[in-house]
């Protein structure tokens, strides 16, 4: 029902993920991000407790495959999940349990992990990890390129109708998070999403960082 990718920025220290899917809001349950941290994407017949979770593990210390297997072993039902983790150093793993569904695959690339099920081919996470390897610029950009491939390649088996972009910068909330929760076409919409707001980015974090030094707001009244 999904395909995703996690990523940080080796120059900036960001992290970040996409995701994709057929059923509505699954960014909402999906995406996990944590400023100076890490992200997660937990998928497939999801449990969004276990990205908190494996962020927390992360946050202590443990690398990306010590966290997954703190949380994952021993775990009930962890055979129905799909979980994706990139940490601090770049370094990332995933679990794919046996009762994934359908179709899916799993790659690995630098800084980067991307995942899926119920997929039109298992090359689709493949052709994300090359899509945001082959790219540069901001992260949201490369991420937003991952998902589009991810889309090019076949994506989902069936038509999807929710996307997101989620990402991590230096502040305890996220610098971006960007959702299309129902559409027909939601990752053109978060494509169109993505370009209004990157521009904006920056300003934003001034005004909540000191509003006295932020840009004009641009709204009727402002001056």
């Amino acid at each position: 029902m999904t395909f995703s990718l996690v990523a940080r920025c080796a120059k900036t220290g960001q992290f970040g993920m996409v995701i994709s899917s057929s059923s509505p809001a699954v960014a909402a349950r999906c995406a996990h991000v944590r400023a100076g941290v890490g992200a997660v994407a937990s998928q497939n017949i999801t449990d969004p407790a276990l990205g908190p979770l494996i962020l927390d593990r992360l946050e202590a210390g443990l690398s990306a495959g010590e966290a997954l297997n703190a949380v994952t072993t021993g775990r009930a039902f962890i055979d129905y999940r799909q979980l994706l983790v990139v940490g601090r150093a770049g370094a990332v793993n995933i679990h794919s349990g046996q009762q994934v569904l359908g179709v899916w695959g799993e790659a690995t690339g630098t800084d980067c992990a991307a995942g899926g099920n119920l997929l039109a081919g298992p090359g689709i996470p493949a052709a994300m990890v090359a899509a945001f390897e082959g790219s540069k610029g901001h992260l949201g950009e490369r991420l937003m390129l991952a998902l589009e491939a991810g889309l090019a390649a076949g994506g989902e088996a069936g038509p999807v109708h929710s996307a997101g972009l989620k990402i991590a910068d230096r502040l305890s909330w996220p610098l971006a998070d960007l959702r299309i929760d129902w559409a027909d076409d939601p990752i053109g919409m978060l494509r169109a999403a993505w370009d209004v707001f990157a521009p904006q980015m920056a300003a934003y974090v001034q005004r909540a960082e000191d509003p006295t030094q932020a840009p004009s707001y641009g709204v009727p009244g402002d001056e």
